[in-house]
């Protein structure tokens, strides 16, 4: 039992079906936990000693005595203290709606101070995208209240391709102006080439790559990687994308195959949320989550002296400006 509590502490992924709340499936995961904690043999219930009165045959007949007797604490009883774990602490991630599906990173015990590392750390996500040219909803999917009809038979996916690499550089420009650094450096090239190079504050939805998987008409599948999104807006996005070749598409399915170091290999199924597998997959992700976040630490490090050191050439700039108007006055 020890070693199964000190070893339900950190992340894990779970893969989370269309359909469900991911609310539901944090409960779920936490209602099979605790069965399978309660299922540990319990403690041997304590002893205690109870001095009780009773009578003994004496010279001068029956006499009242002192027995000291030693019986089990009904403290302890099942019946009396209920189930050993009622309660284990568990955080959920960045969340999926109830329509889309895929990874889901949970934290069990102090594991979710680590999500508050990674939420910091601003990892990317990468999605699956289905989508249906031909018509538009309300609400961008396939199962909103039906607006118009358009004709798709004049799309290429040459004209898709091009779409995509517009919307792929805007945000890469976007991306840029949000990370807030200094091109110019070594190290941000060298960071920029590993894929590191990201806002390390709060910003709008980013797409840093989108590609097309699959163009059968009126069906296409996307693969999107992204920062700062929710579901709703890569629904948009293939809105907008039906839009900008002069049609209309909804959105199918959104399936999120990689939470940062987490992907879909990493998912547990339904019916392996169990402690045994739990535990395992705690284990395995360790190493993995604390690499990078010592790379996203470096990042931070490197982010934090770049925007000083723009600070202090604002602040000689601002005084050397100071400095000539001062001297424009006197020669004044």
């Amino acid at each position: 039992m020890r070693s199964a509590k000190a070893g339900l502490q950190g992340l894990f992924a779970v893969y989370k079906p269309p359909g469900v709340y991911w609310k539901q499936v944090r409960d779920a995961v936490e209602t099979n936990l605790l069965k399978d904690l309660n299922k540990f043999r319990r403690p041997a219930p304590r002893k205690h000693i109870y001095f009780l009165p009773s009578t003994v045959e004496g010279a001068d007949g029956k006499e009242l005595t002192i027995t000291a007797t030693e019986q089990s604490s009904l403290v302890d009883h099942p019946l009396v203290s209920g189930p050993l774990f009622t309660h284990w602490k568990m955080g959920v991630g960045h969340r999926l709606d109830k329509k889309s599906s895929g990874v889901f990173v949970l934290a069990a015990g102090k594991g979710t101070k680590k999500l508050v590392d990674c939420h910091s750390a601003h990892f990317t996500r990468t999605y699956t995208v289905r989508g249906l040219f031909g018509k538009a909803t309300d609400d961008f999917s396939d199962t909103g209240k039906l607006i118009e009809k358009t004709t798709f038979e004049h799309i290429t996916r040459e004209q898709l391709e091009r779409v995509l690499s517009v919307i792929q550089g805007s945000n890469h420009k976007a991306l840029l102006q949000y990370a807030n650094i200094d091109l110019k450096t070594q190290e941000a090239y060298e960071l920029a080439v590993r894929g590191l190079l990201r806002p390390m504050e709060k910003s709008p939805p980013l797409i840093t790559a989108v590609r097309c998987l699959e163009f059968a008409p009126p069906e296409f599948q996307l693969e999107i990687h992204c920062m700062h999104e929710t579901a709703q807006y890569l629904r948009k996005v293939v809105h907008e994308i039906g839009l900008e070749l002069k049609s209309s598409a909804v959105c199918t399915q959104v399936r999120r195959i990689r939470d940062g170091v987490f992907v879909l290999e990493d998912a547990l199924l339904r019916t392996q949320w169990k402690l045994p597998n739990i535990l395992h997959a705690i284990w395995k992700s360790k190493l993995k989550v604390e690499a990078e976040l010592q790379n996203s630490q470096a990042y931070r490090d490197f982010y934090a002296g770049s925007s000083e050191e723009e600070e202090t050439e604002m602040d000689k700039a601002g005084d050397e400006t100071q400095r000539d108007s001062e001297g424009n006055h006197l020669i004044g």
